[in-house]
């Protein structure tokens, strides 16, 4: 199921992360479902690439139920007491249990969002917040806050229904087109999203080591995973026999993936304290192969060209990519062009996985800011894949996760872009769940591409209108990089 229907405007691309709310007061922890390594500074972090929406943005959740504490697989019987469990629930979850009820209320939901707003959203520039203006908001919750108390109720919010259309007009007052509220049924939708290909996605919960563990978020009903008896709340430690343990929530949905009808042993542990279970799964991927390639000979046969349409970043969007090349150069491609014309964009972290297949190991592929402006660098870790030149194809359709591949390669060197100026969609949308199940959607950051443009709003400028000569792409990467060089 795409996400895409629920939100609007196109294109869609998502991102996702996990923020632990104690006591209504968002606590965040860096997910690489998006990178490698990235922390935000007191700010919340990018996340897992998980497709939906008509932008970037991260799941943030409130604390869970109970979450098992730090220790080696062989110590958990001698760790698995009664006292134990509610020790370690106590130290995650104490400050969540005394507020809780509060945030339960009306009025307290209405305030969540609020705190939510004013310790994340980003001012891209474009819209009306100021801390001064949001502040407003506060004092008028802080007096209806006051007169419940004194029992005046005909200032308070009778129903959730209000209590969300009052949410709905504080976000609106943002002036923020892709900052909104999410009702509980397309928030549970959201969470069930599978990118995994066996019915489930994940989230990182820190742990006392400073690592984190990762934890089932959302099951699909009657997929896979949940048939196969893994339940909401699993911690996953291993993956066909492969501890995953302080493994990203990325690297180890990769690992779950798999050609459909095949079958990947995953082991987990129930709850705090409870079995630790290996579990047969079958996979049912159902993202669409969103790679299309041929050879393409030029120049009276002289030149062969590989030929690479990618349709939209999917859960098969790097491995498809990856076939496609290996294939060409076997073929004997001598350059490429690689098509992302009408490709909106998907999941961003295949976009940037994609993007360094082309880039040099140290090449910065995407710089992310928040609130605090100082900017961090996704970085190629690795030699390219391909090293023959490129041509990408743009249009104004060109969008998020596009044109994060189109600037990375542009910006080092490895590609001309030849055709029109690209969409301009360079946000980043965190969603957090709010205490009765329903969601608020915030700006919390942008993408700066490696030339430090800010792509929202201004998109990318091509270097050719129409289809140069490859002689004139030599030309034109071969100056580019003199001009890196100094």
């Amino acid at each position: 199921m795409s996400l895409c229907s629920l939100t609007s405007p196109n294109p869609c691309s998502t991102t996702i992360s996990i923020t632990i709310k104690n006591g209504g007061q968002p606590k965040n922890y860096t997910s690489n479902y998006l990178q490698n390594s990235l922390n935000w500074p007191n700010n919340p972090s990018i996340g897992a690439a998980i497709a939906g929406a008509a932008l970037s943005f991260t799941l943030l959740l409130s604390p869970p139920l109970s979450i098992a504490a730090d220790s080696p697989l062989s110590d958990q019987s001698s760790l698995s007491s009664d006292s134990y469990c509610r020790e370690d629930e106590r130290e995650f979850g104490a400050e969540m249990e005394l507020s809780a009820p509060k945030l339960k209320t009306n009025e307290g939901i209405v305030e969540e969002a609020w705190e939510i707003v004013n310790e994340s959203f980003l001012d891209t520039g474009r819209s009306r917040w100021s801390p001064e203006s949001w502040l407003t908001w506060e004092y008028t919750l802080a007096i209806k806050s006051y007169r419940k108390k004194e029992d005046i109720l005909s200032t308070s919010i009778k129903t959730r229904s209000k209590a969300h259309s009052v949410v709905q007009k504080m976000l609106a007052s943002l002036g923020d087109p892709y900052t909104r509220f999410l009702s509980p049924e397309e928030f549970s939708k959201m969470a069930r999203y599978d990118i995994t290909g066996i019915g489930l996605n994940l989230r990182e919960i820190p742990a006392s080591n400073g690592s984190f563990k990762l934890k089932v978020l959302g099951l699909v009903l009657d997929g896979p995973a949940q048939t196969a008896g893994i339940r909401q709340g699993d911690e996953i430690l291993s993956v066909d026999g492969e501890d995953v343990r302080g493994k990203s929530a990325f690297e180890v949905s990769s690992k779950l993936q798999g050609p459909s009808e095949t079958f990947v042993t995953v082991e987990v542990k129930h709850g705090n304290c409870g079995p630790v279970q290996s579990v047969k799964v079958q996979r049912q991927m159902v993202a669409r192969p969103p790679v299309f390639y041929r050879l393409e000979k030029i120049d009276n046969g002289a030149t062969s060209v590989g030929y690479v349409r990618l349709k939209e970043f999917n859960a098969l969007a790097r491995k498809d990519i990856v076939t496609a090349m290996k294939r060409l150069q076997d073929l004997g491609a001598s350059c490429f062009v690689l098509d992302l014309r009408d490709n909106f964009g998907g999941l961003v972290q295949a976009g940037i996985e994609i993007a360094k297949l082309f880039l040099n190991e140290g090449d910065t592929v995407i710089y992310t800011a928040g609130r605090e402006l100082s900017q961090n660098a996704f970085v190629a870790e690795s030699p390219p894949l391909v090293t023959a030149p490129v041509m990408v194809l743009v249009n104004h359709n060109t969008a998020s996760a596009s044109e994060i591949v189109a600037s990375a390669l542009h910006d080092n060197c490895k590609a001309v872009l030849v055709g029109e100026k690209t969409y301009g969609k360079g946000l980043i949308q965190s969603v957090f769940e709010l205490h009765d199940g329903s969601g608020v959607v915030v700006t919390i950051g942008k993408y700066i591409t490696p030339h430090h443009l800010d792509i929202n709003g201004n998109g990318i400028e091509p270097d050719f209108s129409n289809i140069p000569r490859w002689s004139d792409v030599t030309k034109s990467l071969s100056t580019c990089n003199r001009l890196i060089q100094g």
